[in-house]
């Protein structure tokens, strides 16, 4: 018994190293996911969407808040990767690792839900978990730029809003995902998959005819988006929010279709307009739809409850009814059998003596 103790001592530690490893090996990899696409913004470098932001609040809501050391890890291998190792490197890990810490403290004192079943908890990932607390992030991120002479001090508030925006993207898009595939049945039912192959298909023809045509055809992504959110909810509507994003990422930095021919500052705010419009639209809206169907479930099931309820009072007053007339039979045929029994007592007493 007291080896299957120590056991479980050692197993809690255990566990949170290998969670701590996870989330920096996660970080990591996204951190060289979104390092794929980048452009160019008065001499800084930038991404549209940064992928390890998502990722470390999504660590955070599912693991806790001891899952921060391996975001900090994260942040100093992706910085090593792209720089070399300088004090200003401090700053880029605080600053990566506070945002995601002050996104998760925010929503939990809000009482987020990672299931994302209420409109209340997409406005909340929205506007504190990704356009809030990304500040942080941000600002660092840019000042320690400027700090180190990668950038021109006059130059920062035209940087920063691409470097809050690409944070921002990563949240609104990689979190939402990443929860809605942890909370979600596995292995996925199959009664739809008709369906659901059928939106891949349009998916795979209608995103790239409008990240790519010349005309400028980004709008029909929305329908796309809107059905997904209708027969999909959180996780249809936001894979092809991600789908969508990575091929309008892609034809931005290669400066075609709808982008061609644009200045940094223009492709940047264009890129970022669509890319968050979008996420927008499948976030909330899939909230509103989940919303509903659990208060339509919610009713359904007071209903059968209720129903149930009635069914009984209804089968208890049947048995009562059924009872009392047994009782009103039984003293009936009491009076009758004592009424004959004084008959024959009173002819009895009347006959010759």
């Amino acid at each position: 018994m007291a080896a299957v103790v120590r056991i479980r001592e050692l197993s809690g530690p255990v566990v949170t190293v290998v969670q701590v490893l996870a989330v920096a090996a996660c970080y990591f990899a996204g951190a060289r996911l979104g390092l794929l696409r980048q452009y160019v913004l008065d001499g800084a470098v930038f991404t549209p969407i940064w992928p390890p932001t998502g990722i470390a609040v999504a660590a955070l809501l599912i693991l806790g808040l001891r899952c921060w050391p391996g975001i900090a890890l994260g942040a100093f291998l992706a910085v090593l990767s792209v720089a070399p190792l300088r004090p200003t490197v401090v700053g880029n890990v605080v600053g990566n690792t506070a945002a995601p810490v002050c996104s998760y403290l925010l929503l939990r004192q809000v009482g987020f839900r990672n299931d994302l079943s209420r409109l209340r908890d997409g406005a909340a990932l929205v506007f504190l978990g990704a356009l809030a607390s990304t500040l942080i992030s941000a600002t660092v991120g840019v000042g320690v730029i400027v700090f180190r002479g990668g950038l021109p001090a006059e130059d920062f508030w035209t940087a920063w809003p691409a470097w809050w925006v690409g944070d921002a993207m990563g949240v609104l898009i990689v979190t939402p995902l990443l929860l809605a595939l942890h909370g979600a049945r596995w292995p996925p039912r199959m009664s739809r998959w008709k369906e659901a192959l059928g939106t891949v298909l349009v998916a795979c023809f209608l995103v790239p005819l409008a990240t790519h045509s010349a005309l400028s055809m980004l709008f029909l992504v929305y329908p796309l988006l809107i059905w997904a959110a209708l027969r999909f909810q959180l996780v249809g509507s936001m894979l092809c929010a991600l789908f969508a994003s990575v091929l309008a990422t892609v034809a931005a930095t290669d400066q075609i279709g709808p982008f061609a021919g644009l200045s940094s500052t223009e492709l940047m705010f264009k890129l970022q307009a669509f890319n968050g419009g979008m996420a927008l639209t499948a976030l909330l809206l899939s909230s509103v739809i989940t919303e509903q169907l659990n208060t339509r479930r919610s009713v359904e099931q007071a209903c059968r409850e209720l129903a149930e309820v009635l069914e009984h009072l209804t089968a208890g007053e049947s048995r009562r009814e059924r009872l009392r007339e047994e009782g009103e039979q039984e003293g009936r045929s009491e009076g009758e059998q004592e009424g004959r029994q004084e008959e024959g007592d009173g002819g009895g007493r009347g006959g010759p003596s």
